[in-house]
């Protein structure tokens, strides 16, 4: 990775729910444009750490730093900033299911970013053809497949402008030949050089987009480097044989 100032560092982020410890202490360091890869057991801790970097869950203790700031994480005004700076994608999609794809991604732009409804308006279509759903803006969430949920949750957080784009399982919600509509546009963001970091099980994006990939175990880092460092002809790392256990159980 570049040596160049780290748009969001991460130090010492800890997280405990019911006396039980879930991040242990995790540290890294992300630059723009930079892709890390979260990857590791499931309850390793890779959920909670996203929900942590945009403080949607707060953490008990360690710091982020995002674009050379220290986030003060008892400040409403910076924690409703850093939300919009560090967008947010679910398993779930979290779609609104009352308003029509085009009116889950205005809802933020006007109350939020106060944008005219003509404005917001065009900033959806725009962000929606971005993902190739010019043609469903009126449809309703119950009219849309997972994989075209999944594309209008991701519209709505690239209409934020944010700087970075976290990603939490993006598709494992999702049939099987539904995954490959949003593996495009996931490998689309990447091409025009989108900051990312993504939770992922998805063997073609650990090893297609990944600049750096973090194996998380038990709340810490186990083990990270580069997709040459750590899934190289020969390799014996914890992550080779977790993406070799992940290619059986998928049949490659």
């Amino acid at each position: 990775m570049t040596t160049r100032q780290p748009l969001l560092k991460v130090a010492a982020l800890r997280k405990t729910f019911d006396n039980n410890p879930i991040l242990k202490g995790v540290s890294f360091e992300l630059h723009k444009g930079g892709i890390i890869v979260l990857i590791g057991p499931s309850g390793g801790g890779k959920s909670t750490l996203l929900q942590c970097i945009n403080c949607l869950t707060i953490p008990d203790g360690g710091e982020i730093e995002f674009d050379r700031q220290r986030l003060d994480i008892h400040s409403r005004p910076a924690l409703y900033q850093h939300r919009q700076d560090v967008g947010m994608i679910f398993q779930e999609f979290n779609l609104f299911d009352h308003l029509s794809a085009r009116d889950n991604i205005t809802i933020a732009l006007r109350k939020i970013k106060k944008l005219p409804r003509r404005e917001a308006d065009e900033r959806a279509r725009l962000e929606l053809e971005q993902v190739g759903l010019a043609d469903k803006a009126e449809l309703y969430p119950a009219q849309l497949s997972g994989g075209q949920k999944q594309r209008v949750a991701i519209a709505r957080a690239l209409a934020m402008d944010p700087k970075v784009l976290l990603l939490d399982e993006p598709t494992s919600a999702l049939d099987p030949e539904l995954i490959g509509e949003v593996i495009n546009v996931i490998k689309e963001l990447a091409a025009k050089g989108m900051t990312m970091i993504m939770a992922t099980h998805q063997i073609s994006l650990i090893a297609t987009l990944a600049d750096h990939i973090l194996f998380m175990e038990d709340g810490r880092i186990a083990e990270q480097g580069s997709p040459a460092e750590l899934l190289g002809a020969g390799c014996a790392s914890k992550t080779q044989g977790f993406c070799d256990r992940l290619n059986q159980l998928s049949g490659e």
